[in-house]
């Protein structure tokens, strides 16, 4: 029997073929550990231990992107938290259609997705929120008493105290607003309000 390359034939047949086997069995799995991810030691790399540990179903993102979407609305965050549940929630869609595969192309995309949403969409949805608010807060002066700082003449422009604060203030009426006498607030343009000065009791 033909042994291979560095086994030494021992005395009688079987010891020769019991030694040419062990070595047989030793190189395969020498080769078995080669393969492995990390190599011979057989330790895998940090990655193929982190993919395991976070891939996620696509279910999981829809529902991490609702529970951040519900954290929104409990918490006074201004629009902050809800981005990254829209990232969440997309990266769910895209794995449901096994386009985000596998566990670090989700994770980048999510990260991806979270901040530039955040960084393009905030500040005009704040705007848009806080608008209303600001329109109502202007419209609630109409009506109110200020008191000019000076004689203002009709169809002249000058300063007033109107809830504690100083405003430009234009007299829309046909008599001069006097000092220190109240004048009624009909029209609010910017930061310019327009007095009656015989609209006020």
């Amino acid at each position: 029997m033909r042994l291979p390359p560095g086994v030494r034939a021992r005395r009688g047949g079987r010891g020769a073929f019991v030694s040419a086997r062990r070595t047989r069995c030793k190189a395969a799995t020498g080769r078995r550990r080669s393969a492995q991810p990390g190599g011979a030691g057989g330790a895998p790399p940090v990655w193929h231990i982190m993919g395991r540990h976070m891939d996620m179903l696509w279910w999981h993102w829809i529902a991490i992107g609702l529970v951040l979407a519900g954290l929104e609305l409990l918490t006074p965050g201004g629009f902050f938290i809800v981005f990254f549940g829209v990232g969440a929630i997309v990266v769910g869609l895209l794995e449901a259609l096994g386009l985000a595969s596998p566990a670090w192309v989700q994770w980048v995309l999510f990260t991806v997705l979270s901040v530039a949403a955040l960084v393009l969409f905030r500040k005009p949805l704040l705007a848009r929120v806080r608008m209303p608010d600001q329109r109502t807060e202007i419209d609630s002066l109409v009506g109110e008493t200020a008191v000019p700082d000076d004689d203002i003449a009709p169809g002249a422009v000058g300063r007033a105290q109107l809830r504690g604060s100083a405003w430009q203030a234009r007299n829309v009426g046909a008599v001069t607003a006097q000092r220190g006498r109240r004048c009624r607030v009909v029209r609010v343009d910017g930061l310019t309000v327009d007095l009656d000065p015989e609209g006020a009791r």
